[in-house]
């Protein structure tokens, strides 16, 4: 089946990476959404190789100096510490918030949700995280749930691996829904 057959065919989906990524929560949506039909490309500071808490490595194809939001019909943030070395760099967190701003699908899982955090998108929105994080992202003007996932209007926040079906779920029914299927 021709990746145009698939639901996701022609959406381009961004997974951001740095070091420290929890392995879960990048891959089982980069496969998962690519499964579907999308184009998952990896962003991360620099276009190289990247390893998770667990040494397993992964390879970013563009940098965040050469990414643009048009470009991407939606973005996902893994958690686990990579999320605090990911809002480091200005050029991510203005792809996020851009991103954010013109309507793409933004999702962040675990602690994905401190990018957003720093890209300024949570304020006045309903989201979840790892509990670790709530008072973060309540600081940052975010209506704080403990659920599987949140969708308020195109951002998708879950908190843990264990929510990754339906995170992944939401994420795509989006896609589809907003007409990003090509």
């Amino acid at each position: 089946m021709a990746a145009g057959d698939r639901p996701l065919g022609g959406c381009r989906v961004a997974v951001l990476a740095e070091r420290m990524y929890q392995e879960l929560e990048l891959w089982y949506p980069l496969l998962r959404l690519r499964e579907e039909g999308a184009d998952t490309v990896v962003v991360a500071p620099q276009a190289s190789e990247y390893l998770s808490k667990l040494g397993y490595p992964v390879r970013a194809q563009v940098a965040s100096a050469d990414a643009r939001a048009e470009d991407f019909d939606a973005v996902v943030v893994p958690g686990g510490y990579c999320p605090d070395y990911l809002r480091r760099d200005r050029g991510l967190v203005a792809l996020v918030r851009a991103m954010a701003s013109r309507g793409a699908v933004v999702a962040a899982i675990c602690h994905g949700p401190w990018m957003l955090c720093s890209a300024d998108v949570l304020r006045g929105r309903r989201a979840t995280s790892h509990a670790a994080i709530r008072d973060d992202l309540q600081n940052a003007g975010a209506l704080w749930e403990d659920a599987e996932v949140v969708v308020d209007g195109t951002v998708v926040t879950s908190r843990s691996p264990d929510d990754l079906p339906g995170f992944c779920r939401e994420i795509a029914g989006l896609l589809v829904r907003r007409g990003a299927v090509r």
